[in-house]
């Protein structure tokens, strides 16, 4: 498990968004080449054909794809301003995401970034559009062409109540695009598309168990410029959309679009304004449209919260009735300030990204202890309690990645939950004793299968063990968990500087003084480097084995491995290690080793392939299959297993891998673009790199 887990901390503040085409091409430029070339644009990556509908049946009907200008005369993005009357549910089964267009169309400053205005069917026309949407933690800027399903020339999906407003239509297929196919958006939480449109992190309260100041808490939530849904729990897939005697819908999404109160005879009342995406069928009973207890209410009241009565979708309850007649209230806030007080606090968030790989890393829930143990770990250090508290105010996400659009695999959500242990000091990784016998400090409240499991905890500050995890085990999935704080969660700190160094580092620079001398000359690598560096590890080696209990055969490390490190740990390009870059060696050998031996499950001072690949991870390398095939291939034995002198070795050159494509990686998006002379340079770098050579640094 890494020392420093955390990969990022930022605050709420604007990121540019990344263009999701496979040509990495922004909608600018995309736009423009049509322009030149007086074509209008044709998505390869979403064709207009029957795979984009639907990946597990044939059509039913004949489609006709056709853009706008083909459907009605003038044809508009927008009509007037984007309203959340504007959305009428087609034959697809989204009402969870036409439920959060509808919140989103409240939220004016956040509706901008999702829908971009530079866009319509008359200046620089060119059959292209654009949306953003946020997903693991990075926003993405999603283009498609304006061709849309139609029958007899009428939308079938989604649409506007205005025939010439295509606003809606076209986010539905962008969103659609983003996770595979139209049908890939069949079924879902109205939490999951809100918090794809803001980034937010969503909360969720059962009516029926709600606290005392739910209304107050909905209230303050919109206030806040959150955004809600609302639904009704089923019992069985048949009463799924089964409509109720009261017009209410079971199985459906809701937006919630308004909280306030009205004086009725001399009383105030608590109302919820709702919101049915189908864009009909309404509640039937107390202050619905034209109920009488609108004849009791002032008229500029009256106009003020009926701004229109029509079979529109939306309509008035008293909140008694909410209560009774909904079962589920789901809440996305901005960021994550408690809706129960009225404090506003600046949050910041980190985050973890991982994946359960099956016979290595998901070991499934505490109910299956032999295995729990070897789900992923995180170390989290909560360091400061909030103001005028001695809590630290966190929020835990668990989030897994990519489900939806594997659907069409035979893949679908899996049940997830996560728990938090009070972290020892000395072990990164903990073993199955320790979660026999020690009870977490904090769970989710449940393992459910949602895209996401979200929960607010205070907790004493401290270090902590984070472990998320499957329900059952064997089971895989790649996830990202997001920890939002009060005050900035954090992990150890690298080492002191000179002045104020520990008794450790004290002692390490005396160590340092007797054994370096010369030999970090580049003159001596043959002889006294391979004769420096067995010392140290040897030296640190006996202290991991000592405090664990456990053994490591070395035989020492070859010459290669040493320029490899040398190249490694030498930042300032010297050709020498100097102390303050050799104190960072020295805690990389320290974690490095000790996570050999937490690895090395049966103790037989080797590891296997698969312990290798959760050893890798552990040390923040994130590998491919095919690469993790070909480290087995170069660095395992005839029984596929791979010593400590080649797991040190294997470990030191992936290392100076990461490094020199971070060194072209200046955006840090994780890809860069290369010429071909940057392309020779990284292949080179990576080969010398690979195979040991000193004189080739990268900064």
């Amino acid at each position: 498990m890494p020392l420093q887990s955390l990969l990022s901390s930022r605050s709420f503040d604007p990121i540019q968004a990344e263009s999701a085409q496979s040509d990495r091409k922004t909608f600018e430029q995309l736009r423009q080449e049509c322009l030149d070339k007086g074509v209008l644009f044709e998505d390869p990556d979403f064709p207009a054909c029957d795979s984009s509908l639907y990946y597990s049946q044939s059509v039913p009907v004949q489609i006709q794809w056709k853009r706008p200008p083909e459907i009605c005369k003038d044809p508009k993005f927008i009509v007037g301003d984007a309203d959340r009357t504007d959305i009428c549910q087609g034959q697809l089964g989204d009402c969870w995401l036409l439920a959060a267009i509808a919140s989103l169309t409240l939220k004016k400053d956040i509706m901008a970034r999702v829908v971009p205005r530079n866009q319509d069917f008359d200046y620089k026309y060119a059959g292209i559009f654009h949306f953003q949407f946020w997903q693991h933690n990075k926003w993405l800027d999603v283009v498609v062409d304006d061709r849309l399903p139609t029958v007899r020339n009428n939308l079938i999906m989604l649409h506007s109540a205005s025939n010439n407003e295509f606003w809606s239509a076209l986010m539905e297929k962008a969103y659609a695009k983003l996770n595979g196919s139209y049908e890939a958006l069949k079924g879902g939480s109205t939490m999951e598309a809100m918090e794809d449109f803001t980034g937010g992190v969503g909360e969720t309260y059962e009516t029926k168990s709600a606290p005392e100041n739910l209304f107050l808490i909905m209230k303050k939530a919109l206030d806040r410029g959150s955004m809600m849904g609302c639904s009704i729990d089923i019992t069985s897939s048949a009463e799924s959309e089964a409509k109720t005697s009261t017009g209410l819908v079971k199985g459906h999404a809701y937006s919630i679009t308004g909280v306030d109160e009205v004086s009725f005879r001399g009383q105030k009342v608590k109302m919820v304004r709702i919101r049915n995406p189908w864009g009909q069928v309404e509640w039937n009973g107390p202050w619905s449209d034209n109920s009488r207890e609108w004849n009791y209410v002032d008229s500029a009241e009256k106009s003020r919260l009926q701004q229109n009565s029509s079979d529109d979708g939306e309509f008035w309850m008293e909140f008694e009735d909410f209560k009774k007649n909904y079962d589920k209230v789901e809440i996305c806030n901005m960021t994550p300030d408690a809706l129960s007080d009225d404090t506003m606090y600046k949050w910041t968030i980190n985050t973890f990204e991982g994946n359960w790989i099956r016979g290595s890393t998901a070991g499934g829930c505490r109910n299956y202890i032999d295995t729990f143990w070897t789900n992923p770990q995180f170390k989290l250090e909560l360091k400061d309690a909030d103001d005028n508290h001695h809590l630290c105010s966190v929020v835990i996400a668990l989030m897994q990645k990519n489900r939806r659009k594997l659907r069409k695999e035979g893949l679908d959500l899996e049940t997830i939950g996560f728990a938090m242990y009070q972290a020892p000091d000395d072990d990164d990784h903990m073993g199955k004793d320790f979660f026999r016998y020690n009870a977490s400090k904090a769970r989710s409240r449940t393992y459910i299968n949602m895209r996401e499991v979200a929960e607010r905890f205070s907790l004493p500050p401290g270090k902590y063990l984070l472990v998320p995890t499957t329900f059952q085990p064997h089971q895989e999935a790649d996830f990202l968990i997001r920890i939002f704080s009060e005050k900035k969660a954090g992990a150890p700190p690298m080492p002191s500087p000179p002045e104020e160094e520990t008794s450790e580092e004290k002692s390490l620079r005396r160590l340092f003084e007797q054994l370096a001398g010369s030999t970090t000359d580049t003159a001596l690598l043959h002889i006294a480097n391979c004769t420096f560096f067995h010392f140290i590890v040897s030296f640190v080696m006996f202290g991991c084995i000592f405090s664990s209990g456990k053994e490591i055969k070395f035989d020492g490390l070859s010459l290669s491995t040493c320029h490899s490190i040398i190249n490694l740990m030498d930042v300032d390009n010297t050709g020498k290690l100097e102390f303050q870059e050799f104190k960072v060696f020295w805690e990389k050998m320290k974690k490095w080793i000790m996570l050999f031996l937490a690895f090395d499950t049966d103790r037989s001072g080797k590891m296997s392939s698969y312990e290798l690949r959760n050893a890798l991870k552990a040390a923040g390398m994130q590998l491919n299959n095919r690469l993790l095939q070909l480290v087995g291939l170069r660095f395992a034995d005839d029984d596929y297993e791979i010593d400590f002198d080649d797991y040190l070795t294997c470990i030191v050159r992936l290392e100076n891998m990461f490094r020199v494509f971070q060194a072209l990686d200046t955006s840090n998006k994780g890809k860069v673009n290369m010429n071909i002379m940057q392309s020779a340079f990284l292949r080179g770098g990576l080969l010398l790199a690979a195979q040991g050579y000193q004189d080739v640094s990268f900064r």
